[in-house]
């Protein structure tokens, strides 16, 4: 009874990670014969999970929404407390936890009936969130579950696509992965027209079904596709990029440097080399010096020209301060300035 009960969930794990399986596939997976398939399958059904069936040469297995939500899980309140707390955990980019939260998410919403997806849908309308620190991109968790059921079952995705100059084109891509930062989302993908791996921002996404149909896999651009995207979003969508030294550990410098804002790779136990991009080399001084740490320019030699004109202009700006007991001049609507964006304005890649 015991090594039943393991393969029956097994077997609904299998279900839920997957939208199709054939008799065949289940049956190699599970290490038995398909009758034991089909058996086990209608011991699921017996306890309340709504697995269809589809005869035929391409026919399978998939897992329906239920009527009622299936024992052995979650009972109604459970269920909708783990939704919402999934949705925002998915919707606002929680380090750490996003990309899993998108995995679950997409699982659980697979079986919710639909009494309990209206309270979960109500919850999220109705309730406004407040984070502090910087402005996040604000992403819809449906259009992020949308891509993960996408990216898991290789099924190709039309989309319209909002660039950052707001011009708006639509792509048919083959969805690969799903990539977080503390701030944004970002979909790897192989854009069919331009025959290239491309990097989309999920909140610059609107789907546009019918998707389909299937591919199979391609080899991804790169191992490590969160270092691909941190790469291409703070370094190679910029005008002007640099090789910096920092001279501190890299863990120090990552503590104050964000995947969004450069690379970073060790240079030795006391050291670690930044790449990152700008607009332009007078505002990659800005970003540069804005990090607070100690560093040392490798590339590109012009950047350190811009520094240098840049002491000068703070050189001569401290030359010509207010006598003591004058105030500080005001710009012209009475309010201080903070520096800009690398990006040269409030926009980012």
């Amino acid at each position: 009874m015991l090594e039943t009960s393991a393969r029956l969930l097994r077997l609904l794990s299998l279900l839920q990670a997957h939208r199709d399986w054939s008799g065949a596939e289940l049956a190699d997976r599970l290490g038995v014969t398909p009758r034991t398939v089909r058996r086990d399958v209608d011991r699921l059904r017996e306890l309340g999970y709504p697995v269809d069936a589809s005869p035929g040469t391409g026919g399978g297995y998939r897992l329906g929404a239920g009527a009622e939500l299936p024992p052995l899980l979650l009972d109604d309140d459970e269920a909708v407390a783990v939704a919402v707390g999934l949705r925002t955990a998915a919707g606002q980019g929680i380090e750490g936890i996003g990309e899993t939260s998108v995995r679950a998410l997409a699982k659980l919403e697979q079986v919710l009936p639909n009494r309990l997806r209206r309270r979960v849908g109500a919850l999220n309308a109705f309730t406004v969130p407040m984070f502090g620190g910087a402005t996040r991109a604000a992403v819809d968790p449906a259009v992020l579950t949308e891509l993960a059921g996408l990216c898991r079952d290789a099924e190709r995705l039309r989309f319209a696509y909002r660039s950052h100059d707001g011009t708006v084109t639509r792509r048919t891509v083959e969805p690969h992965r799903l990539v977080c930062t503390e701030r944004r989302w970002y979909l790897v993908a192989w854009d069919l027209d331009r025959e290239g791996w491309r990097t989309f921002r999920a909140d610059r996404v609107t789907p546009k079904p019918p998707h389909g149909p299937r591919f199979s896999p391609r080899t991804p651009p790169a191992e490590d596709l969160a270092a691909y995207v941190s790469q291409g979003v703070s370094t190679h969508a910029y005008a002007s990029q640099a090789v910096v030294r920092l001279l501190v550990p890299l863990a120090e410098a990552a503590e104050r440097i964000s995947p969004s804002d450069g690379t970073l790779e060790p240079d030795g136990e006391d050291a670690c080399i930044l790449r990152t991009g700008a607009a332009s080399l007078d505002v990659m001084v800005v970003h540069v010096m804005l990090t607070g740490l100690e560093f040392e320019v490798l590339r590109p030699a012009e950047l350190t020209g811009a520094l240098t004109a840049a002491r000068d202009r703070l050189s001569r700006a401290l030359e010509r301060r207010a006598p003591e007991g004058h105030g500080a001049p005001r710009t012209p609507d009475g309010a201080g300035r903070t520096p800009g964006s690398r990006s040269g304005s409030s926009a980012a890649p």
